[in-house]
Formats: structure tokens, sequence, C-alpha cells
């Protein structure tokens, strides 16, 4: 999720202009406003964009778009009667669509601008691109862009179905919209519903257009899906009366919008103006404020996660904010409270800004009545009374140190069983809560002594469902012991860090011998996740929970496969999809041969290994002149050592 608000960004990004105007010795390649924001990522093959795809200045106010205009007619140096075409700025992810001979031929996201990704078959997926042009006058050759977006009810689908799975749901449609797009599997994309709004030409092969708004009606004859809320305005009074309009009437919509981009109609006062490095002169978006709304706090509650940690929770009056109902927002922690103040029954402002949990602005003084109530950090967990406390003093957070508590259960079964630990396939947060409130299921070890016939007594489970779930319980017995540590949930452990210690120690019962000093002498451990580590394993309950897992059968040891060091001194970057392995079976396989392996290509890197579709580490291996091997290759070097 976003650490900062794009208004806070884009103020950022304004006070750097200045300071670069000032000292413009000081301006750096890799400055925001020198590049298009968004990296090239891997997993499909690169694509590099005939006309850069830039992005948009930001204008927040009415005023600013009148001194855009003045700006424009100071670059223009004579009279001359501007028009504009407005669009609704949806707030999706950019692609561009080449069409060759009518035919769809390339779907590709931004990226970085000039090299973006080939998602082409995520793209033909989209029912609203048409994968061949109707009519017979569109030229040969010509590149659209566009934006891909979720609908406001897809993406509740879909949220809804990801809770299910004991999977986390997305911030916003953008964010779920650009997960969609990430997917190697087609079909999976498929069933996203995702949809598409053409709304800017890049160019074609002996073809050309007048203005903007003749663009936005020409491709609709060509069967492209423009949006039917475009508008020709005049001059910039109609440009104003219709952010005002869709700043008021956003919420009917069926998907999100954030702004209005306002574009100069006229192709050739496009051209005349030009761009900078990051975006045209002669477009310009209007970003819409974030939603706010003022309401009561009813009532603050706590909430306790997987390790323990007590969160505050303001439960609000129901307010309408963009178009939700706002009940509950996060106080993440006691110091938040602390700064802004916040009191049972104040008067707060709330803002929401497609984020799926709002959150509190500040606290609206002036409204109080004397009858506001502080909060206390409770001395009690509020779910099973067990004592809570600081780690360390200089801590922000509290914690419930009972072992037994219900809901650190609750939270710890849902990571045990998710992907990058056990991966237990249909264990999400409706069955959990079954488990443990019935009395189930009353440690991590119960998952493993439960039979199909208890599956059987839960709602909505029926003989097929139980089944597949004791399956895949059992399934998971046999998960490494890297998966197993990260399903642990031990404090400051990431899957990497797991796969570290599973490598390093390659048995679980070492690691109740292990004092820091033993952790801190690999490179990848630091002093935190090494008191955490020794901490976890010191506790006698960890130790009698270890015992039983072995007694069910579960796989605690990582066995030595292959004679150690023989790639020492080599450092290896993978690039592409592997057929015969994972990119971490790959990584984790070198490591054990005594090599190293990078994320990123350098000049330090010996081998770099190519598999199908590479993504622009290939481009820079190339530059750097690093050797490349294929997978074959990769087997056939390991299989020689």
């Amino acid at each position: 999720d976003p650490e900062i608000s794009d208004k806070d960004y884009d103020d950022l990004v304004r006070r750097l202009k200045e300071l670069e105007e000032k000292y413009p010795q000081f301006i750096t390649p890799d400055s925001p406003t020198q590049r298009v924001s968004g990296a090239v990522l891997e997993g499909f093959p690169t694509v590099k964009h005939r006309v850069k795809m830039l992005s948009l200045d930001n204008t927040y106010s009415m005023e600013e778009l009148k001194e855009w205009e003045e700006k424009i007619k100071r670059i223009l140096k004579r009279k001359v009667k501007l028009d504009y075409t407005v669009e609704l700025k949806i707030d999706g992810v950019s692609c561009a669509l080449v069409y060759r001979d009518g035919e769809l031929t390339l779907g590709a996201t931004r990226g970085d601008g000039e090299v973006g990704e080939d998602i082409t078959p995520n793209v033909r997926t989209i029912k609203t691109v048409p994968l061949r042009l109707i009519g017979k006058d569109f030229p040969k050759v010509i590149e659209v862009r566009g934006e891909i977006y979720m609908d406001k009810v897809d993406f509740k689908k879909l949220n809804e179905e990801r809770l299910k799975r004991g999977e986390p749901p997305f911030a916003n449609p953008r964010n779920a919209t650009s997960g969609s797009l990430k997917l190697l599997d087609s079909k999976e994309v498929g069933k996203r519903n995702l949809k598409c709004f053409i709304h800017s030409f890049s160019w074609a092969q002996n073809y050309t257009f007048k203005s903007q708004y003749e663009f936005l009606e020409k491709v609709k004859e060509w069967g492209l899906r423009t949006n039917s809320y475009n508008k020709y305005c005049r001059n910039l009074d109609e440009v104003i009366a219709y952010c005002n309009q869709w700043q008021e009437k956003r919420d009917t919509l069926d998907y999100e919008v954030d702004g209005v981009v306002v574009k100069v109609n006229s192709f050739s006062l496009q051209r005349e103006l030009g761009q900078t490095l990051k975006s045209p002169r002669w477009a310009v978006a209007y970003k819409f404020p974030a939603h706010q709304a003022t309401t009561t706090v009813e009532d603050i509650i706590f909430s306790v996660g997987r390790t323990g940690i007590i969160t505050p929770v303001a439960i609000l009056k129901p307010v309408e904010c963009g178009g939700v109902t706002i009940s509950r927002s996060t106080l993440h922690n006691f110091d938040e409270i602390k700064r802004l103040d916040v009191r049972v029954k104040d008067t707060v402002l709330v803002e929401r800004a497609g984020e799926v949990i709002p959150k509190i602005v500040k606290v609206i003084t002036s409204k109080r009545k004397g009858k506001e109530r502080k909060v206390k950090v409770p001395h009690r967990c509020p779910v099973c009374g067990g004592v809570i406390s600081k780690e360390k003093e200089e801590e922000v957070y509290f914690y419930c140190i009972n072992p037994d508590c219900p809901a650190k259960l609750k939270q710890s079964l849902l990571h045990f069983a998710s992907r990058g630990a056990m991966d237990i396939e249909g264990m999400g947060d409706s069955v959990v809560e079954e488990l443990v409130e019935r009395g189930m299921v009353k440690s991590l070890v119960d998952i493993y002594k439960l039979k199909k016939e208890d599956f059987l007594k839960l709602p909505l489970f029926a003989e097929k469902k139980a089944d597949n779930l004791y399956q895949a319980i059992q399934r998971g017995k046999s998960r490494s012991l890297a998966r197993f540590l990260y399903g642990l949930g031990i404090r400051h452990v990431g899957e990497k860090a797991a796969m570290v210690l599973a490598q390093k120690f390659r048995d679980i019962d070492k690691f109740f011998t292990l004092d820091k000093a033993d952790l801190e002498s690999i490179p990848e451990v630091g002093p935190v996740m090494a008191e955490s580590v020794v901490k976890f394993f010191s506790q006698s309950r960890v130790r009698k929970m270890i015992e039983e897992f072995k007694k069910l059968g579960l796989n605690l040891r990582e066995e030595e496969k292959v004679k150690k060091d023989i790639l020492r001194g080599k450092t290896f970057v993978f690039t592409g999809e592997l057929e015969s392995f994972t990119r971490t079976e790959a990584q984790r396989l070198v490591e054990e041969l005594g090599g190293k392996w990078s994320s990123s290509v350098s000049r330090n890197t010996d081998y770099l290994v190519v598999g199908k579709n590479p993504g622009s580490k290939y481009e820079k291996g190339k530059k750097l002149g690093i050797k490349m091997i294929g997978e074959e290759e990769f087997k056939q070097l390991i299989k020689e050592k």
C-alpha cells in the first residue's frame, strides 16, 4: 500500500522541482522529475515504446488550471483560440494497444515510460478490448493508449473471495487491476472482469487526426471503447464547469475516477507545445480532493494480531463518504491516539481516498462539550484477559503475551495456512473462525489431528469440500523446513529469512541450542532477528509443539542433497520463467552449491540465467557483457560441477 497520499507525493515533487530550478547542477537522472514513475516488472517480455508513455502533471484547484492555460499561451507566444477535450481520469492502469491490419498484436504496460511489459495474452482476456477492428478505413498500423480498470462491484467481489481464502484484500481497484495484469495465468486474469477505455492517440502508419475529439469519435467507429462522458469544451470556463460537475457526481459512476484530464484539442498545437522529459505540456490532470466527512467516535476498541500486537480501532457513527458507509478506522497504535489527541465522543474529520480502511485526519476540538473520554492503554488483553506489555520501553506497540489467546490463534492459523507457508488451500477466515470458536483447534498442531468427519460438522461443508480440505492439510506435512519456519510466525522472520535459516541449520532441533552469536554470524541475520529467534525457541511450549509436529509426521529437516561450495565465488542472476524449478528453488540450489544469487544485474554478476519471457535484466546483461546461459546450460553447469 502507498506510504503517503497522491497529494503529499505531488507536493514533494513540486518542492523538488523548485529546488532543481534553483540548483540545476544537482539534478540526477533518477529524479522523479526526469522520468515516468513505475519500474519494469519481471515475468513478461519487455517492449520498447515507439512513442514515450508519459505521465501527467497534476493541478488541485481552478486557479492552478488557469495558471496552466496562461503558461500555454506564453509558450505559444501569440494569440490563439484554445479549445479543449476533457475526459474523466479513470483510476486504473495505463496500457498501449497496437493493431496491425486491424488485428490486436500488442498490449503493453507503461513500465518506465520508455520500456514496458508485453502483457498481450492478459489484454486479450478483456472483453471491452476488440481483438479485431471493424470497418475498412482504419490505418494499416495504429497504436492507441488507454486505461484498464475494474468496476467497483467486481472489486468488492474479488476482495470478498480473497478474504475467504485467507488472502489480504486489495487496497483499491487500481491495485487490484495492477495485480491482475501481473498474473502469468491469463485464464485467471479473465475471471477478474477487467475493462478498458481508450483515451489517447500514439501513432499510425499513413494516417492523421486533426484533434483529440476527432480521434475519440473516429476510433469508436472502429469498435474501440471510449468514455461516453468525454466532452469538447470551447474554453476554460466550460472545462471548469465540467470539473465541478464531476467532482460532485463522481460517486454515481460504476468505477473509480480521481479527477479530470484536460487536453488541448488541436493536434497541431499539441505538437507545437511539445513535452518535458516526464509529461506533455498540452495536457494536465485536475485531481479531485479526497473524500472527507465529519462524524463522531462512538468507541475505541482493541484488536489483537497474530504476534499479539494490540491495535486500537475507532468505532465511528456510520457516515457516507465517497459512496461508501464508513463505520470504523484504524488508529494504528497508542502513539497515534496521543498525536491526534482523539477521544471517545470526539467529532472527527475522516478521509477516504480509495483505501479499504479510511483514516482520521484530525479532531475538531471546537466541538468538544467536556463529556469526551480519553482512551487509556488497557491493562489486559481485550480478547483473552491476559497480561499485555511492551517488549521494549521504546516500542510503540503493546502485546498480549498469553500464548493461548484465541485472537492470536486465529491469525496464526491463517498465516500458517497461507501460500508462502504450508499452503493449505481452503483454510480461510470463515473456516478458521469456526474451528477456533468450536474449540476444535487450540494450537497449530491441532490442524493435523483433524479428520474429514470433523469438517462435516462445519457450516456449508459437504463430503467433497471436507475431503479437499483434509487432503490439503495432509499435503502440508511434506512442505519444506523453510516454509514451516515461516509458517510458525516468528517475529522478524519473513520468507527469505526462513529459507536462509533452514539452509544453514537444516534441522529444527538445532534451533533450540542456538544463541544470538550463532545467528548473527549469518550475513543476512541482524541482532533484532537473532534475538527474536532465540526468544521464540527458548519457550517450553514451542519445544512441546515441535515434538507433537514430529509425531504427526511433518517434515522438519532440510536434507543436504548436494556437496557444497562447487559454485563458490560465482554470482547468479535469474530472469524469465524456468521450467524445471521455481525461481526460489533455483536460487536455493545456487546457495546449496556455495554460490550467491542476486536480484539485480551488475558488473559483479558471473552468470545471467535466461528463461522464457525474460525481463529487463536481459537487456542490462547484454549492455554489461554478462555471460548468459539458458536453463539447460544452467542444469548442465551444475551437473559438470
